[in-house]
């Protein structure tokens, strides 16, 4: 289970998606431990289905997800994440999701804060 200050692992019931809560502000060093996480599940997972939950997000440092592990897992991530939601994301972030899913060949949307049950029904999975 992956776990830092502001992100935390949702247990799933499904092996293959991996949910998150996103809470606070999110660091370099917290950015770069989940794409090393991710990485490690991609290598495991032929496709996987991602969903960020964010719960009192309150942004991230300056240049979090410029580090090695972070942009490798973006970059893998186009060829093994089959679905991708976030839930009650900031306005800008949300929009950017549903551009990934016309632009990349993946499903992703966005979902408000009271549609997190549509949203995990969107991923394939349940919390456990």
């Amino acid at each position: 289970m992956f776990v830092t200050p502001s992100i935390r692992q949702a247990p799933s019931t499904e092996d293959h998606v991996f949910a998150f809560h996103i809470m606070g502000e999110i660091t370099s060093d917290e950015m770069e431990a989940m794409g090393a996480y991710m990485n490690e599940q991609f290598e495991h997972h032929d496709n996987v289905s991602m969903l960020l939950i964010f719960d009192r997000f309150e942004g991230s440092e300056a240049g979090a997800g410029l580090n090695w592990e972070s942009l490798k897992a973006q970059l893998k991530s186009v060829a093994k994440v089959d679905r991708y939601a976030v839930v009650g994301a900031p306005s800008t972030p949300s929009r950017l999701v549903e551009v990934f899913g016309k632009v990349l060949p993946l499903k992703a949307q966005s979902f408000d804060r009271g549609d997190e049950d549509a949203a995990w029904q969107f991923v394939g999975a349940r919390p456990a």
